[in-house]
């Protein structure tokens, strides 16, 4: 049986009692779109709807109502064994093995929040030659990025990828400006392995007579990324891993187009496994660390 992380748990509790999203958002010092995802990603995998519509609102439908019941009497539990036992308990070692990009740009900028919370465990991580090897037998939690198809291991949805242009300011400026899709052609374009992405933006946002397949192709995220820095031309990339440096100016983002990526980042752990302390306590901070930096919505293509 499958359990739901505790943060989306707590994003429930907090909405069923506050009865609002905003409430909800100000006392776990989230953003309301976080706990709105968090809310959304309940309902996916319990099976069955939390919320309906009220007006130009939302409220818990009546099977909500009764679940929400249920896990507060269950953070009630949890909250009283966290007060008798603390951390003191979560101890040991723990290897992760994450995709490159994702590790880079997101893991290595917010992990000392987990050893702070955890300093009894002993964190080793490691990065895989595919972005979808799950094989290695002396991993304890893999973060792959893939179809979510991987027999025989317990696999979680971390969060889905909506891919849309970026690239420099300075290429910007050197290129006159990119006003329409079309304008994208006017420099090179970065390419992650393969052509596929740039393929299915242009053909979606209506480029018309537009080649894809030209351009520099990179084998690792990190170099595609370095390169769009570099003012070397643009890339397809994504809000979650890019957002530091989108916050600081390094790369722009001049269109509100994305396509939704055809796969995700998910997490992923043998069976046996899955209830390890440690491990559930690393996937809890990992979930709940992407719900607060989740960038908001924005229009996309299926």
């Amino acid at each position: 049986m499958r359990i739901p992380s505790t943060q989306a748990l707590r994003a429930l509790d907090s909405f069923a009692r506050h009865g609002s999203v905003w409430r909800a958002a100000d006392e776990l010092n989230l953003t309301r779109s976080a706990v709105s995802h968090q809310l959304r990603l309940l309902e996916r995998d319990l099976g069955f709807d939390l919320l309906e519509r009220h007006g130009k609102g939302v409220i818990l439908t009546a099977r909500g109502r009764h679940y929400a019941n249920d896990v507060r009497k269950a953070l009630t539990v949890l909250g009283d064994a966290a007060l008798q036992y603390g951390n003191k308990g979560i101890g040991g070692s723990l290897s992760v093995s994450c995709t490159p990009g994702f590790a880079s740009l997101w893991l290595c900028t917010h992990i000392a929040e987990f050893q702070e919370m955890y300093p009894d465990v002993s964190l080793r991580i490691l990065t895989p030659r595919r972005l979808d090897d799950v094989s290695n037998a002396d991993i304890d939690i893999f973060i792959a990025f893939g179809d979510g198809n991987w027999p025989n291991k317990a696999v979680e949805l971390l969060c889905e990828v909506e891919f849309t242009p970026l690239c420099s300011p300075a290429l910007l400026n050197k290129i006159g400006g990119l006003n329409e899709p079309a304008d994208v052609l006017h420099a090179p374009l970065l390419h992650l392995d393969n052509f596929d992405d740039w393929t299915r933006w242009l053909a979606l946002t209506n480029v018309e007579n537009s080649d894809a397949e030209c351009g520099i192709i990179f084998s690792d995220m990190n170099l595609v990324y370095s390169a769009a820095t570099a003012g070397q031309g643009i890339a397809m990339g994504d809000e979650l891993t890019c957002r530091t440096a989108m916050i600081s100016g390094h790369l722009v983002r001049p269109f509100d187009r994305a396509i939704k990526s055809p796969r995700a980042y998910f997490l992923v752990m043998e069976h046996a496994k899955v209830d390890h302390a440690v491990s559930r306590a690393f996937a809890d901070w990992l979930k709940s660390g992407l719900a607060q930096t989740a960038p908001p919505p924005r229009p996309a293509y299926a």
